[in-house]
């Protein structure tokens, strides 16, 4: 695996943990302060702006502070060498969420680029699969 790729699988899983623990500071520190993000919540055209994005954070950690988990299941990486991109799966839910469906999974879509030598995060999409019931 090259240098990169390593880097930033490593700075995905960092996020990923620092989201669980409800760390704001751990989930803002290698992000672009011309972040775009589209969540699954409103709104649905995005939040632009790291101070944006910073308010997305505090409801979803008050959710996750009910039991839920958010775990990655399975992350690829691509990188180039000033731009990457990364994709994922997690496990997202509380207990009850995944127990009544334990295949859904998160779907977690980040573009990089590099600034000053290191890689920040300038995009960001979550998602779930639309169940539609036949």
């Amino acid at each position: 695996m090259a240098d990169d790729e390593r880097e930033i699988r490593a700075l995905v899983e960092r996020w990923a943990k620092a989201v669980h623990e409800g760390d704001i500071d751990g989930v803002l520190v290698d992000h672009a302060d011309d972040i775009v993000m589209f969540d699954v919540p409103p709104p649905n055209d995005g939040v632009r702006g790291i101070d944006r994005y910073r308010d997305t954070w505090p409801p979803f950690f008050l959710w996750q502070r009910q039991g839920a988990s958010f775990e990655i299941v399975s992350l690829d990486v691509t990188a180039g060498d000033d731009v990457a991109f990364a994709h994922a799966l997690l496990r997202c839910g509380t207990e009850q969420e995944l127990r009544e469906d334990p295949d859904n999974r998160l779907r977690l879509t980040i573009g990089l680029r590099k600034e000053g030598g290191r890689w920040v995060v300038a995009h960001e999409h979550h998602s779930f699969p639309l169940l539609i019931e036949e």
